[in-house]
């Protein structure tokens, strides 16, 4: 099925190409800006910090439905081994093989391409099995800290969850913003919750995959009008699914990575966070989200913390 008028329609007005010069790495990213981490940090009130990572193991979010992406094996690869000599210093040492978007993880801008293309209008084959990513790696995002701002779609609602396959709306945004008591500014980075990550919590990964709640092929024109710098999310798909959109896979990826240059994280878990803002009172938090700098990667695992 080619994309549709409707995709590319949307596509256009959320472009972003040469908006940053025609060698722009980093997107939306260049919204995040001294200002605003100052203001970010300044607004910190209990120093309560918050993880929003996942452990990463090996039985995982992963069902094995994207090929490759596996959770993550651990093993040891030396236990108390004197390396200098009888009664010198023992040393123990980890390897670890894993998919980089197996756990909590950030999509980098070359995730996806749609008709032969990346940001910036770069060609899609200068992602290549010698060198990863030439262009837009994860490693070109540098540091990850700005207002972290949390809407709370599922709280919204008055529920724990949404339902699987509920598509978040732009009204669900501007109804979790309203919630939140604040408005979403340009540079912030915005986690949406619909609840999903109950099911994984619960132990059930296969229906935390599917049917999932997830954000509307609508909302990429919320964000950019917010000039929104990334975007995170408590589902294994980010978007949707199945697609609101009937054969439409991943439109909000390329809506959001290709044409829009804007950072996406899943498998975020929120559920903490949610009971934390609660009970504060307040949604908005500085976030700190550095991607691992694996070069020429197109995701990378990252451990989030917002602050209070």
């Amino acid at each position: 099925m080619s994309l549709p008028d409707e995709f590319h329609a949307i596509a256009k007005r959320v472009n972003n190409w040469g908006r940053w010069g025609a060698d722009d790495e980093i997107g939306t990213l260049n919204l995040i800006t001294d200002e605003v981490v100052r203001e970010a940090a300044a607004g910190v009130r209990s120093g309560r910090r918050v993880p929003l990572a996942l452990p990463l193991r090996q039985d995982g979010v992963q069902t094995g439905m994207i090929p490759g992406r596996v959770n993550p094996l651990h093993a040891m690869v030396q236990i108390n081994q004197e390396l200098f000599g009888p009664g010198t210093v023992a040393c123990s040492d980890d390897a670890v093989t894993m998919g980089l978007q197996a756990g909590t993880h950030w999509d980098a801008l070359t995730h996806v391409s749609h008709s032969g293309k990346l940001y910036n209008g770069r060609p899609a084959h200068t992602v290549s099995a010698h060198a990863g990513a030439e262009f837009g790696g994860i490693d070109k995002v540098r540091h990850l800290v700005s207002r972290g701002v949390l809407l709370d779609v599922a709280r919204a609602h008055g529920t724990d969850r949404l339902e699987g396959g509920y598509a978040v709306t732009p009204e669900d945004l501007d109804a979790a913003e309203e919630l939140a008591g604040t408005r979403v500014r340009a540079g912030d980075v915005v986690l949406v919750r619909t609840g999903q990550m109950q099911v994984y919590l619960a132990g059930d990964k296969h229906g935390y995959a599917h049917p999932s709640p997830g954000l509307s092929v609508r909302t990429p024109e919320w964000f950019h009008a917010r000039d929104v710098a990334a975007v995170a999310n408590d589902t294994l798909t980010f978007e949707v699914f199945p697609p609101e959109i009937d054969g439409l896979w991943l439109p909000v990826h390329a809506l959001d990575l290709v044409e829009m240059g804007m950072l996406q994280g899943q498998n975020w878990n929120l559920e903490e966070l949610s009971t934390a803002c609660g009970q504060a009172g307040r949604y908005e938090f500085l976030l700190s989200a550095m991607p691992e700098p694996f070069t020429g990667a197109t995701g990378t695992p990252v451990a989030p913390v917002a602050i209070l």
